[in-house]
């Protein structure tokens, strides 16, 4: 395996210098601060990815106020005492994107968020006792328990949240194998998922890095070269 030095010095090399990547990577997640996070947000950021999800997200972002609206601003326990007719009525709601497949998951999501903070006293707080050297178990759980958290739209709640996440965006894919990790070029077995889990856990350990931060370094490492000014345009949650 290459060093993450070198991984390091390629990216900074391609950016600019290390000051500016450094200044490209954002904050430093805090898990223990995901804890505070109310069970509304929770699972208005679950709804919002699940609609992001193979749509284009900048609709998503311009209409959130409406499925704010629609939503009853995402209160479990509000939505889930909501009769059938509320949810059939919302498959025609312009607020929000008419999706039935995307609009029932919210319903299954809400009593997923109900159900893991009534065990955990929040949801926040379940995410927060998560092991930080875990992710693949915890994308792993949301895909299971909850409705169409799988895959990236899991990691990307995950991100959303404050988390501290790495993605399997294209370029850090490619920077893994890049660097000798033995995986596919579209990582989905649990064998490549714990190599990734494993490696991005002792780089973390070597470099005292975030796992995201180590994320973002690895797709800045190689790929299409954008230039800082694009990058830095964007959320520390559109960086892999």
């Amino acid at each position: 395996m290459s060093s993450f030095k070198t991984i390091r010095e390629r990216a900074a090399r391609r950016k600019g210098g290390d000051v500016i990547l450094t200044k490209l990577l954002g904050p430093k997640p805090d898990n223990r601060k995901v804890a505070k996070v109310p069970d509304d947000r929770i699972l208005s950021t679950m709804a919002e990815r699940v609609f992001s999800a193979g749509f284009v997200w900048s609709v998503i972002e311009a209409k959130w106020p409406g499925f704010e609206e629609a939503f009853l601003g995402f209160e479990p326990k509000a939505l889930l005492f909501q009769p059938e007719d509320f949810w059939h009525d919302l498959t025609a709601d312009k607020r929000i994107v008419r999706n039935g497949q995307k609009i029932m998951s919210v319903r299954e999501n809400a009593a997923f968020v109900e159900r893991v903070s009534n065990e955990h006293g929040g949801f926040g707080k379940f995410l927060a006792s998560w092991p930080a050297d875990d992710q693949i178990g915890l994308t792993a759980y949301l895909g299971k328990h909850g409705s169409r958290l799988g895959g990236a739209t899991g990691q990307y709640l995950l991100r959303w949240l404050g988390w501290d996440t790495f993605l399997f965006s294209r370029d850090t894919v490619l920077a893994l194998r890049d660097a000798g990790l033995d995986i596919a070029e579209t990582p989905g077995s649990k064998k490549d998922l714990q190599k990734v889990q494993d490696q991005i856990n002792a780089w973390a350990k070597e470099t005292g890095l975030p796992r995201a931060h180590i994320s973002r370094i690895l797709s800045m490492s190689i790929g299409e070269n954008n230039p800082p000014e694009v990058i830095a345009g964007y959320t520390g949650a559109d960086l892999s």
